[in-house]
Protein backbone atom coordinates (compact mmCIF):
# COMPACT_ATOMS: atom_id res chain seq x y z
CA UNK A 1 0.00 0.00 0.00
CA UNK A 2 1.33 3.18 -0.98
CA UNK A 3 0.32 6.49 1.32
CA UNK A 4 0.64 10.07 0.14
CA UNK A 5 -0.89 13.10 0.10
CA UNK A 6 -1.67 15.21 -2.86
CA UNK A 7 -3.13 18.33 -2.94
CA UNK A 8 -3.96 18.38 0.52
CA UNK A 9 -5.70 14.75 0.24
CA UNK A 10 -4.39 12.00 2.15
CA UNK A 11 -4.64 8.92 -0.57
CA UNK A 12 -3.77 5.25 -0.06
CA UNK A 13 -2.86 2.94 -3.10
CA UNK A 14 -2.79 -0.63 -3.82
CA UNK A 15 -0.24 -0.56 -6.76
CA UNK A 16 2.78 -1.44 -7.67
CA UNK A 17 5.60 0.07 -6.13
CA UNK A 18 7.74 0.94 -9.16
CA UNK A 19 4.42 2.48 -11.22
CA UNK A 20 5.42 5.45 -12.49
CA UNK A 21 3.95 8.42 -10.07
CA UNK A 22 2.10 10.16 -13.26
CA UNK A 23 0.35 6.71 -14.13
CA UNK A 24 -0.70 6.96 -10.72
CA UNK A 25 -1.60 10.70 -10.55
CA UNK A 26 -4.06 10.27 -14.16
CA UNK A 27 -5.05 6.23 -13.71
CA UNK A 28 -5.33 6.07 -10.37
CA UNK A 29 -6.92 9.32 -8.79
CA UNK A 30 -8.36 10.44 -12.27
CA UNK A 31 -6.18 13.73 -11.90
CA UNK A 32 -5.60 14.68 -15.59
CA UNK A 33 -4.18 17.63 -15.47
CA UNK A 34 -0.36 16.65 -15.32
CA UNK A 35 0.19 15.00 -18.69
CA UNK A 36 2.85 12.56 -20.43
CA UNK A 37 4.45 14.17 -22.97
CA UNK A 38 7.89 11.55 -23.39
CA UNK A 39 8.04 9.44 -20.57
CA UNK A 40 11.59 10.37 -20.42
CA UNK A 41 11.48 13.34 -18.22
CA UNK A 42 12.83 15.60 -20.71
CA UNK A 43 9.84 17.64 -21.49
CA UNK A 44 8.52 18.74 -18.38
CA UNK A 45 4.75 18.04 -19.04
CA UNK A 46 4.55 15.68 -16.42
CA UNK A 47 6.02 18.08 -13.74
CA UNK A 48 4.28 18.11 -10.25
CA UNK A 49 5.81 19.53 -6.92
CA UNK A 50 7.10 16.85 -4.32
CA UNK A 51 7.26 18.16 -0.94
CA UNK A 52 7.57 21.83 -3.07
CA UNK A 53 10.30 20.44 -5.93
CA UNK A 54 9.29 20.22 -9.00
CA UNK A 55 9.49 16.65 -10.18
CA UNK A 56 9.13 14.92 -13.22
CA UNK A 57 6.58 12.56 -12.16
CA UNK A 58 7.06 10.13 -15.37
CA UNK A 59 10.40 8.96 -14.06
CA UNK A 60 9.74 9.15 -10.89
CA UNK A 61 8.46 5.13 -9.02
CA UNK A 62 5.74 5.65 -6.92
CA UNK A 63 7.51 4.31 -4.26
CA UNK A 64 9.34 7.84 -3.91
CA UNK A 65 5.83 9.47 -2.98
CA UNK A 66 5.76 7.71 0.11
CA UNK A 67 4.68 9.76 2.96
CA UNK A 68 5.50 13.09 0.79
CA UNK A 69 2.92 15.87 -0.15
CA UNK A 70 2.39 15.90 -3.80
CA UNK A 71 0.68 18.85 -5.54
CA UNK A 72 -0.49 18.45 -9.24
CA UNK A 73 -1.68 21.74 -11.04
CA UNK A 74 -5.23 21.23 -9.80
CA UNK A 75 -4.16 21.58 -6.41
CA UNK A 76 -1.94 24.27 -6.92
CA UNK A 77 -4.35 26.95 -5.90
CA UNK A 78 -8.27 25.86 -5.65
CA UNK A 79 -9.75 28.91 -7.71
CA UNK A 80 -7.01 29.01 -10.43
CA UNK A 81 -5.37 32.46 -9.20
CA UNK A 82 -1.70 31.18 -8.29
CA UNK A 83 0.22 34.03 -9.16
CA UNK A 84 1.98 31.79 -11.77
CA UNK A 85 -1.73 31.17 -13.05
CA UNK A 86 -2.79 34.58 -13.16
CA UNK A 87 0.00 35.71 -15.33
CA UNK A 88 -0.49 32.73 -17.73
CA UNK A 89 -3.56 34.49 -18.75
CA UNK A 90 -3.22 37.88 -18.59
CA UNK A 91 -0.26 37.48 -20.79
CA UNK A 92 -1.79 34.66 -23.13
CA UNK A 93 0.92 32.35 -22.87
CA UNK A 94 -0.60 28.66 -24.15
CA UNK A 95 -0.76 28.24 -27.52
CA UNK A 96 -1.93 24.59 -28.00
CA UNK A 97 -1.82 23.99 -23.85
CA UNK A 98 -0.51 20.85 -23.76
CA UNK A 99 2.57 21.83 -21.95
CA UNK A 100 1.13 24.39 -20.02
CA UNK A 101 0.51 22.53 -16.56
CA UNK A 102 4.36 21.48 -16.05
CA UNK A 103 5.28 25.07 -17.55
CA UNK A 104 2.84 26.50 -14.57
CA UNK A 105 4.10 23.63 -11.84
CA UNK A 106 8.21 23.82 -12.96
CA UNK A 107 7.50 28.29 -12.30
CA UNK A 108 5.82 27.75 -9.29
CA UNK A 109 8.64 26.08 -8.07
CA UNK A 110 11.63 28.41 -9.23
CA UNK A 111 9.58 31.30 -7.57
CA UNK A 112 8.82 30.08 -4.15
CA UNK A 113 12.90 29.64 -4.31
CA UNK A 114 13.41 32.67 -5.90
CA UNK A 115 11.38 35.68 -5.70
CA UNK A 116 13.16 38.03 -7.90
CA UNK A 117 14.55 36.07 -11.12
CA UNK A 118 16.76 37.27 -13.54
CA UNK A 119 16.06 36.16 -17.44
CA UNK A 120 19.34 34.20 -16.63
CA UNK A 121 17.39 32.21 -13.24
CA UNK A 122 14.44 32.17 -15.14
CA UNK A 123 16.40 30.52 -18.42
CA UNK A 124 17.86 28.00 -15.85
CA UNK A 125 14.96 27.33 -13.72
CA UNK A 126 12.51 26.24 -16.74
CA UNK A 127 15.19 24.57 -18.52
CA UNK A 128 13.54 21.01 -19.42
CA UNK A 129 10.36 22.62 -20.29
CA UNK A 130 9.30 22.15 -23.92
CA UNK A 131 7.03 24.22 -25.23
CA UNK A 132 6.03 22.70 -28.87
CA UNK A 133 4.92 25.58 -30.03
CA UNK A 134 7.52 28.40 -28.72
CA UNK A 135 5.77 30.35 -26.41
CA UNK A 136 8.81 30.70 -24.34
CA UNK A 137 8.84 34.93 -24.68
CA UNK A 138 5.46 35.14 -23.06
CA UNK A 139 6.32 32.04 -20.10
CA UNK A 140 9.65 34.58 -19.15
CA UNK A 141 6.94 37.55 -19.77
CA UNK A 142 4.34 36.14 -17.46
CA UNK A 143 6.98 34.43 -14.80
CA UNK A 144 8.25 37.85 -14.27
CA UNK A 145 4.72 39.04 -13.81
CA UNK A 146 4.19 36.74 -11.49
CA UNK A 147 7.32 37.33 -9.61
CA UNK A 148 5.93 41.64 -9.38
CA UNK A 149 2.38 39.60 -8.00
CA UNK A 150 4.12 37.73 -5.40
CA UNK A 151 6.48 40.86 -3.78
CA UNK A 152 3.41 43.53 -4.28
CA UNK A 153 1.21 40.62 -2.12
CA UNK A 154 3.92 40.69 0.20
CA UNK A 155 4.12 44.24 0.83
CA UNK A 156 0.68 44.08 1.44
CA UNK A 157 0.78 41.48 4.07
CA UNK A 158 3.24 43.85 6.02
Amino acid sequence: MIKFTINNEDVSLDIAEEMPLLYAIRDELQLTGTKFGCGAGQCGACTVHIDGVAMRSCITPVSYATNKKITTIEGLDPENNHSVQISWREFKVPQCGYCQAGQIMSAAAMLAQNTAPTDNDIDNGMQGNICRCGTYVRIKKAIKHAATLNQEKSVGEV
